[in-house]
């Protein structure tokens, strides 16, 4: 069994802040763990609005606090985001996420990130980033 408590693992090596300043993340479950996903608890900081498109992941995110907005950027649909909404990128949707107010968002990737993971230019992650170390 694992288990792990959010605070200790915010004051670790699996608490990753985006060098863009929009997000951090700390990330609770690893590819190291042998799950076969990984989980996240990701604060999205007031204001930000940014692109992502995960290539080489499925992403569900789901709102736990905050509220912002999602836009796919296929169809230009809007999507409100608030406490109890799950949006789920099932096709690798090129997307804006948007933060009206500070979001704290539980995420869950497949497959499972390494843990030192930030987005690249296209606004994915890679698939064979650094791990966090034990």
């Amino acid at each position: 069994m694992i288990v792990r408590d959010l605070k200790t693992a915010e004051q670790s090596n699996r608490r990753i802040v985006s060098p863009d300043g929009n997000w951090e993340s700390t990330r609770m479950l690893l590819k190291d763990d042998n799950m076969g996903f990984s989980f996240h608890i990701t604060t999205i900081y007031k204001d930000a609005d940014f692109q992502m498109h995960y290539q080489n992941h499925l992403e569900s995110v789901y709102c736990v606090s905050g509220e912002g907005e999602v836009e796919t950027l296929s169809d230009g649909k809007k999507y409100p985001i608030k406490p109890g909404t799950l949006y789920i990128l099932d096709k690798h949707d090129k997307h804006i996420l948007r933060a009206f107010e500070e979001m704290q968002m539980a995420c869950v990737f497949n497959p499972p990130l390494n843990g030192k993971e930030v987005h690249n230019t296209e606004g994915a992650y890679e698939l064979e980033a650094e791990a966090v170390s034990a």
